[in-house]
């Protein structure tokens, strides 16, 4: 077993039309042991800008304390908030840095242009190559399901609930056919003036 698969665990985001989501299952495991089921793995950077940290549970804790301060630094500097852009280049930075003893964990950006607000989502591998697509990203332990499940279900230009109900589906299908993610998810839907927070109840199993 990869040593990312070690705590399992489940992100993906994807766009729609001047809106964002991003979501992950609720499962902290130590291999096919379940220890909590109340660990999310995507946390809020700003109101229109949120991070997913599929891997390491140790390594997604340390990650996510240096892209706060790394994040702070950036707004007492520069007086503004940070873009989707600036901050996944700014992760892709830190990782590379840290190449031959890297982080294991595979960081899923997904936010709002501050002015335009056009939907912005990436992906990373552990040292920091980028992956924009247009569309969606997953990451984590069902990864290929997940792919799937976002290629048969995505269309381009949804609103919030449409893109709730196919990132939902896409998430609660492909965790189901892993055995180390699961037990709950939680969604959010980012607009320009709201962020909607959703829990989803799923199989315990």
């Amino acid at each position: 077993m990869s040593i990312l698969g070690y705590n399992g665990g489940a992100v993906v985001a994807m766009t729609g039309d001047k809106c964002v989501a991003i979501a992950s299952d609720l499962r902290f495991g130590q291999q096919l042991s379940t220890i909590s089921t109340d660990f999310p793995k995507v946390f809020e950077m700003n109101p229109h800008l949120w991070v997913g940290l599929p891997g390491l549970v140790t390594d997604i804790q340390t990650v996510k304390s240096k892209i706060e301060f790394r994040r702070n630094m950036y707004e007492l500097k520069e007086g503004r908030q940070m873009k989707p852009q600036t901050l996944a280049n700014m992760i892709s930075n830190m990782l590379y840095e840290r190449r031959f003893g890297p982080f294991f964990v595979e960081p899923i950006v997904a936010g709002l242009d501050p002015v335009t607000f056009d939907p912005y989502v990436c992906g990373m591998d552990l040292i920091g190559c980028i992956n924009n697509p247009k569309d969606f990203v997953a990451g984590g332990t069902p990864e290929e399901q997940l792919t799937g499940m976002c290629e048969t279900l995505w269309e381009p230009g949804m609103g919030p609930d449409d893109l709730f109900e196919c990132i939902s589906q896409a998430l609660v299908n492909a965790f189901d056919r892993d055995g180390i993610s699961g037990w709950g998810a939680v969604v959010h839907i980012i607009e320009k003036d709201k962020v909607t927070t959703r829990t989803l109840k799923t199989r315990m199993d």
